[in-house]
């Protein structure tokens, strides 16, 4: 447990003191958020709307941080440090594969929990936002995304030879996915045949619960998603574990 907290303690330091992930999971959120609220504000999402079309975004802009991070930060992370023959040292300490994807899984959990907050507080204090659903089920709902999409990024990393062959395989990955999930384009305006393909996507599934807690609209079938988003998790972990390169 030592060796655990001393490893994230260091990874933490080296990671806040890059502005990757600052400027894309932190400050990205924020000013996507800001635009959407002065072109829009308050006004309704749609003609007899009771909500605002800034409340009809928020659960969408609430996943950017983590669809950064899982998709783009963490393989590139890995990769990296694979690259640099740092984990080829690593692999002489204390240190297993799973104890570093752990420690990089709660690092990226950590920019998603502050970018959420910021984001929040934002809304709130300009644009008196508050979440009309069942905020224990956002956050859940949170919680679960966060796995799944984090998991995926660890599975990349974990197995990419280098950060090139890592970076492609996240930029195939991570920009449909930002384009197609709804977390931009919305998925109500996709024909229905793009919807039944992007359904398969865990950030697909997400949004569509984080919509439906922050409008506290009634949501269909809500076992689906979260099978989907823990089966994928699981696979993907044990992927990342079982095949983990150190170098």
């Amino acid at each position: 447990m030592k060796a655990f907290s001393t490893f994230l303690k260091t990874e933490l330091k080296l990671s806040f003191r890059g502005i990757d992930m600052f400027i894309f999971a932190i400050c990205l959120p924020v000013v996507i958020l800001v635009l959407i609220g002065i072109i829009n504000g308050n006004n309704p999402a749609f003609e007899g709307a009771d909500y605002t079309f800034l409340d009809q975004s928020f659960g969408a802009i609430s996943t950017i941080a983590i669809c950064a991070g899982g998709l783009m930060g963490l393989p590139l992370v890995l990769s990296g440090y694979r690259e640099q023959k740092i984990l080829k040292r690593l692999k002489v300490t204390p240190a297993s594969p799973v104890m570093l994807l752990a420690v990089q899984l709660i690092i990226y959990m950590i920019y998603s929990v502050i970018s959420l907050a910021l984001i929040f507080i934002v809304a709130k204090v300009f644009w008196n936002f508050s979440i009309k659903g069942n905020i224990l089920q956002f956050l859940g709902t949170y919680f679960l995304v966060m796995l799944s999409m984090f998991s995926i990024g660890l599975m990349v990393g974990g197995i990419a030879k280098n950060s090139k062959s890592a970076g492609s395989i996240a930029s195939i990955l991570y920009f449909p996915m930002l384009i197609f999930s709804g977390a931009t384009l919305p998925y109500e305006v996709m024909p229905g045949i793009m919807q039944k393909i992007v359904d398969i996507l865990p950030l697909t599934q997400g949004i569509k619960i984080l919509k439906a807690s922050t409008l506290g609209l009634p949501i269909d079938n809500i076992i689906f998603p979260i099978i989907l988003m823990i089966l994928i998790f699981v696979v993907c972990i044990v992927i990342s574990v079982k095949f983990f390169k150190w170098e």
